[in-house]
């Protein structure tokens, strides 16, 4: 199986065979060989025995009503598939508790999944675009660039991608040469990878070659006589920077010192920005030019053709780590000795901040617990069959947090269980967390429970969007906070239904419009889209080859300096 990726909009052997004809350069080819397509179900995984379960009722969701097409003009999510009726049955337990008993009886009374959960989401004629749709003009030479833009990337592995896309964009704007990012990896993974040990370099600058000159570093200057490095004159840009403070603010510093080097490099462009060629770029880096390295792309394959071959899998990013209940305050479910923890580690790495737990909770900014999110998947119908990958840091809490899980979900993987020998080596820090996410973007179904301030699960969502809109279950913390309080207070009547209505209330990773809270990173429609047989002009679809629209454009410009040449040395054509 090959990982290197391009948004799929025809068969997978049509994919396939297209992909092969085409220039390399910008079209990716495609993840799978014979990767199944989404309207044709894979083999269901093998059930456990009838023995084990007792007994196992008729699935309730065969006569579902079929979802109606979505309008992603309209605000907000919208029903995507009716939930399967209601069945009598009780969920007790206290959040974070290490129950089980009663999950099983609870399994044994929810229906199966719906199975177009299994297949993606209509997309109602769009497909993903990132060609550019007016002209583009080739990016500067040597003696044509203001200079040189060098950048820190800090950071996780997610965040420090939408920083080089950010770069990318930032260099474009000024008209500027990057220096190839540099990704602070001490401080956040203590590993030396760098861009060179993560992302596969050659394609990246061959891809983006139509888009921005990159160099791997600042050359040597002469001057009288003297050889010496070119210094770059260090700026701490401001966050989220408009357009405008590239072309006034760095610009001047950039022309003045012929370098500048912006760190830190986190969220340092502004998302929304009205120019949709320069959001086009920025999906041209985040799904064609990032591309890992040879070894990662390798692991990520025998991961997924292994989960793969008992069936569908689903991929779980649960975030229950310590930084991250830290942030978000959500300590009251945790012993003294461990909440002691958590407010040391919020004290020394955020600002100080009076939260109230109910409060925090119930606005829904407290991430799912383990046993949470295994009640959420059994009123949705997956039972203890269903094959999951945890793409998770270390769970705070212990092994009590994570018990009545396993009881419900069995059949956990991560990239050390299912992985190929030596893997460990092979996928610490950001190699480690690269892994992660190639296997939970090729997985049949992806769950993030806490997509807040979490860059892997909104980068994630983003790219699978991206990638032939690919299920995508998001929980909706605040309104099934509510929910979950009244259980853990013995308020359990209709808890099943209520889950349901919240959870099958979604778009599912289909098109929809782009909120305020949602980042471009996770929703690039519509400018990252198009539209066949759209009404809309600016809609359409332009050429599928991203390479061959550049390379016209880039030849055309070609050809117009030659006819400039020619008429100024050829009077004859000037008197034409």
């Amino acid at each position: 199986m090959n990982l290197n990726l391009t948004p799929q909009t025809k068969h997978p052997s049509q994919a396939c065979a297209a992909a092969s004809r085409r220039t390399p350069a910008l079209h990716l080819r495609c993840a799978h060989q014979h990767l199944h397509a989404y309207s044709t179900p894979a083999r269901s995984p093998p059930p456990i025995p009838r023995s084990e379960l007792l007994s196992r009722p008729d699935s309730a969701s065969a006569s579902a009503p079929k979802p109606q097409p979505h309008d992603p003009n309209a605000q907000g999510p919208r029903r995507g598939i009716a939930p399967p009726p209601a069945r009598p049955g009780a969920a007790v337990g206290r959040r974070g508790g290490a129950g089980g008993g009663d999950h099983l009886a609870l399994l044994l009374l929810l229906p199966r999944p719906h199975p177009r959960l299994l297949q993606s989401p209509d997309s109602n004629g769009w497909r993903a675009s990132s060609a550019p749709r007016s002209y583009w003009p080739p990016p500067p030479t040597e003696s044509e660039s203001n200079g040189y833009l060098r950048v820190r990337c800090n950071g996780g592995l997610n965040q420090q991608r939408s920083a080089i896309c950010n770069a990318v964009v930032a260099a474009r704007i000024m008209n500027a040469t990057l220096v190839l990012p540099e990704l602070d990896t001490n401080s956040f993974w203590r590993d030396e990878s760098g861009f060179l040990g993560i992302y596969d370099v050659p394609h990246f600058i061959k891809t983006l070659k139509y888009d921005v000159r990159i160099v791997m570093s600042i050359p040597e200057v002469t001057t009288n006589g003297k050889t010496k490095k070119l210094k770059a004159h260090q700026i701490r840009p401001p966050r989220d920077a408009p357009v405008t403070w590239y072309t006034i603010v760095a610009l001047e510093k950039m022309k003045k010192y012929g370098a500048i080097y912006l760190t830190p490099f986190s969220h340092r462009l502004a998302e929304d920005i009205d120019d949709p060629e320069l959001q086009r770029l920025r999906c041209r880096v985040n799904y064609h030019a990032l591309r890992f390295k040879p070894h990662i792309m390798k692991t990520s394959s025998e991961i997924v053709n292994k989960l793969r071959s008992e069936g569908h899998f689903m991929s779980i990013h649960l975030r229950f780590e310590m930084d991250m209940l830290a942030f978000a305050g959500c300590i009251d479910i945790f012993t003294p000795q461990e909440q002691k923890i958590l407010m040391k580690y919020r004290k020394e790495n955020f600002a100080e901040k009076k939260l109230v737990y109910r409060e925090r909770r119930l606005i829904g900014k407290c991430p799912l617990t383990p046993e949470e999110v295994g009640l959420i998947l059994l009123t949705m119908g997956f039972d203890n069959t269903t094959r999951i990958y945890l793409a998770s840091g270390e769970l705070f809490g212990g092994k009590r947090f994570m018990k009545p899980f396993k009881v419900m979900f069995p059949r956990l993987e991560n990239h050390s269980t299912v992985g190929p020998g030596k893997l460990e080596e092979n996928t610490r820090g950001l190699a480690g967390s690269a892994v992660d996410y190639m296997v939970c973007l090729l997985s049949d179904i992806f769950i993030p429970t806490y997509d807040g301030p979490s860059n892997f699960a909104n980068n994630l969502m983003g790219h699978r969007l991206y990638y032939g809109f690919r299920t995508t279950i998001t929980p909706n913390r605040k309104a099934l906070a509510p929910i979950f309080m009244d259980r853990e207070e013995g308020r359990a009547a209709g808890f099943e239904e209520r889950v349901r209505q919240v959870m099958f209330n979604m778009h599912f990773g289909g098109p929809h419009k782009r909120i305020h809270s949602e980042s471009f990173y996770t929703n690039s429609w519509p400018e990252c889209f198009c539209q066949t047989n759209a009404r809309n002009r600016e809609d359409h679809c332009p050429p599928e080859n991203i390479n061959e629209v550049l390379e016209s454009q880039f030849q055309s410009e070609e050809d117009m300096d030659l006819v400039e040449a020619t008429n100024q040395t050829d009077p004859t054509s000037q008197t034409e």
